[in-house]
C-alpha cells in the first residue's frame, strides 16, 4: 500500500502539474505511445508543452539519451536547447548536472542526458547512439525519409517507453505529416491539435497579433491562427468561410463528437437481412444526424479509382445538409454492403453511384434488393434509342455541372457542412493553371466529388430522376428469365431489354 508520505507527494506533483501544463496537452504526460504527434497554430505551447515532457521522463526516468532535433543544426540553439536550459532551471532546479555549450548538451544528476543535433549534422548523428526519445521540432522541414531514419535509431533496449514526440505547424494540405497520421489513425500515435485558444498562458498582446491575420493574410490566418492545414492554391469554394465552419466544428468536436462506427450485417452474399450500426471510434460511418420518420435522402457515392484510395458517400438531406458519411479503404464489396445499410438507414435513400471506373457496386446493390438508385439515360447509337442504367457517370459533361451546382449550393450556407474532412479536402480543391477545379497536387477530392453528385440529386438543383414508374411492358416470358438468372445474367438481360423499362 501507499504511504501518507507517498501519496501527499503525489497528490502535490498532479496539482502542480495541473497548474503549469495546459488542459489540452495533460493527458499527453501519461501517453506511452510511440508517436505524439502534436499539431497546433502559433502560440499554442505545443513546443513548450514537448520540452516538459522530454523534462519530465528525462528526470524521472534513470538513464535517458533524449535526442532533440530540426532539419537544420544552427536553428537549434536559439529555439530548442534555450528553451530546454531555461525550463529545466525553472521547473527542476538542482537537477541540472552540467550543460555543454559548444556541443549543445544538458547533463542531469540522475545520469539522463538531452543532446541536440541538426538532420544536416551527419558526423554528430553518427556519434550519437542508445538514442531512448526523439523530439523533431518543425517536423514540416524533415522529409518522411529522414523521419523514417530517426524512427529506425530509436530501438535501443531500455525499461521505458521509446518515444518520439513531432512538433509543428500545419503549412502544407499536402505534407506527408497529414497523410500519415491525420489521414490514416494509426493506432501506435497520439494526435493533438491545437490553437492559441488552448494556451492560457498566452499573453492578450500575441492573442491581438494573430486574431489580425484574418483581415491582412489568408494564409497565415488558416495556419497559425486557426491552426488548419494551409493550401498554396485557391480554393473553388468560399475558402474564408469554410475555415471559420471547420474551426467551429473542431471546437465543437473536443466536447461533443459525432457517433462513428460501421454497420454489422453478416456474411451473406446475396441479401442483407438485418444489420445494426456498432459504435468504433475511427469507423468508416459518422452519423451527424439521425434520419426523420417521412423524409426524403439523398446519397451520393464515389468509388476509389485513378490512384484514389478512398471510398466515399455523403448523405444528404432535402435541404442540402450533411447528415452522414462513409469514408473507407476497404474493397468494393465491404464498401457497398456498408452503402446499403447507410442507404436503408436513412429512409432508403436515393442512391447514385460513381459508374467510371467499375459497375460492379451498382450490381451488388440491386442483388441485394436496394432498388433506389440513380437511373441515366445513354443514347444507343447503334439501336437509336434511349438506353437507361444504373449509376452516375462523371465526364466531360456531368463534372462541371456537377461541380457548379455544388459550389453555388456552397457558397449561400457553408453550414450544411458537417464533416471536418469533407470541408478539409474542399480548401484543397482549386483550380490548376488551366483553370479546371481540381484536387491540389498530393490531396483528395474524393469526398468532394460524392458531395457533388449528392448535390446533384437534391430536388430543384440537377436533372437526377430515380427508376422510372411500374408501366412495365416486360413479358412474361422476360420476367421468367429475370427470375433465373444471376446477377451477371440480370445485368446483361437489363442491358438487353433497356428499352422497356418494368419498373420499381
Amino acid at each position: 500500500m501507499i504511504s501518507p508520505a507517498d501519496r501527499e507527494k503525489a497528490l502535490i506533483w498532479l496539482k502542480n502539474r495541473r497548474e503549469t501544463v495546459n488542459p489540452a496537452f495533460f493527458p499527453l504526460l501519461f501517453d506511452s505511445r510511440r508517436y505524439l504527434v502534436l499539431k497546433g497554430g502559433g502560440g499554442s505551447g505545443k513546443s513548450v508543452f514537448a520540452g516538459r515532457l522530454v523534462l519530465e521522463r528525462v528526470t524521472s526516468e534513470k538513464g535517458h539519451r533524449w535526442l532533440v532535433t530540426r532539419k537544420v543544426a544552427r536553428t537549434l540553439r536559439e529555439s530548442c536547447f534555450a528553451q530546454l536550459r531555461s525550463q529545466a532551471a525553472a521547473l527542476f532546479p538542482g537537477r541540472v548536472k552540467s550543460v555543454g555549450e559548444s556541443e549543445m548538451k544538458i547533463r542531469f544528476d540522475n545520469g539522463g542526458e538531452i543532446l541536440f543535433a541538426g538532420l544536416d549534422d551527419v558526423e554528430k548523428l553518427k556519434s550519437i547512439f542508445d538514442v531512448t526519445g526523439v523530439w523533431v521540432e518543425e517536423a514540416t522541414e524533415i522529409s518522411e525519409a529522414d523521419f523514417n531514419q530517426l524512427d529506425i535509431r530509436l530501438r535501443t533496449d531500455f525499461p521505458y517507453p521509446l518515444q518520439m514526440i513531432l512538433t509543428f505547424n500545419p503549412t502544407c494540405s499536402t505534407h506527408w505529416l497529414k497523410r500519415r497520421f491525420f489521414d490514416a489513425p494509426d493506432p501506435r500515435a497520439a494526435v493533438s491539435e491545437t490553437t492559441y485558444r488552448d494556451n492560457r498562458f498566452l499573453s492578450r498582446e500575441a492573442v491581438e497579433t494573430l486574431e489580425s491575420f484574418k483581415n491582412t493574410d489568408e494564409y497565415y490566418y488558416t495556419v497559425y491562427c486557426l491552426g488548419q492545414w494551409g493550401t498554396t492554391g485557391k480554393t473553388v469554394f468560399n475558402g474564408p468561410a469554410l475555415r471559420e465552419r471547420l474551426d467551429e466544428l473542431t471546437r465543437k468536436e473536443k466536447t461533443d463528437p459525432p457517433p462513428r462506427g460501421f454497420f454489422e450485417c453478416g456474411n451473406d452474399k446475396t441479401r442483407i437481412d438485418a444489420f445494426s450500426f456498432v459504435g468504433e471510434a475511427g469507423g468508416p460511418v459518422t452519423l451527424f444526424f439521425r434520419p426523420e420518420a417521412g423524409k426524403r435522402y439523398y446519397i451520393g457515392a464515389d468509388t476509389a479509382g485513378e490512384g484514389s484510395d478512398w471510398f466515399c458517400a455523403q448523405v444528404l438531406d432535402e435541404g442540402g445538409r450533411q447528415a452522414a458519411t462513409l469514408r473507407t479503404r476497404n474493397d468494393e464489396e465491404t464498401f457497398t454492403r456498408q452503402l446499403y445499410c447507410l442507404g436503408r438507414t436513412y429512409n432508403s435513400a436515393l442512391i447514385a453511384l460513381e459508374v467510371n471506373f467499375s459497375t460492379y457496386p451498382v450490381r451488388l446493390l440491386e442483388s441485394l434488393g436496394y432498388r433506389e438508385q440513380y437511373v441515366r439515360e445513354v443514347a444507343d447509337t447503334f439501336e437509336h434509342r434511349i438506353r437507361r442504367s444504373f449509376g452516375f457517370r462523371t465526364d466531360s459533361t456531368t463534372r462541371p455541372l456537377i461541380l457548379s451546382t455544388l459550389i453555388a449550393g456552397l457558397r449561400e450556407n457553408v453550414s450544411l457542412l458537417n464533416d471536418p474532412v469533407t470541408i478539409g479536402e474542399a480548401l484543397t480543391f482549386v483550380r490548376n493553371e488551366k483553370l479546371r477545379p481540381e484536387a491540389e497536387k498530393g490531396a483528395h477530392d474524393d469526398t468532394v466529388m460524392a458531395l457533388a453528385i449528392a448535390f446533384f440529386l437534391l430536388p430543384g438543383k440537377g436533372k437526377a430522376r430515380k427508376r422510372p414508374a411500374d408501366k412495365s411492358r416486360w413479358t412474361k416470358r422476360m420476367r421468367e428469365d429475370w427470375a433465373g438468372a444471376d446477377a451477371e445474367g440480370r445485368r446483361m438481360l437489363e442491358e438487353k431489354w433497356s428499352g422497356f423499362p418494368r419498373g420499381g
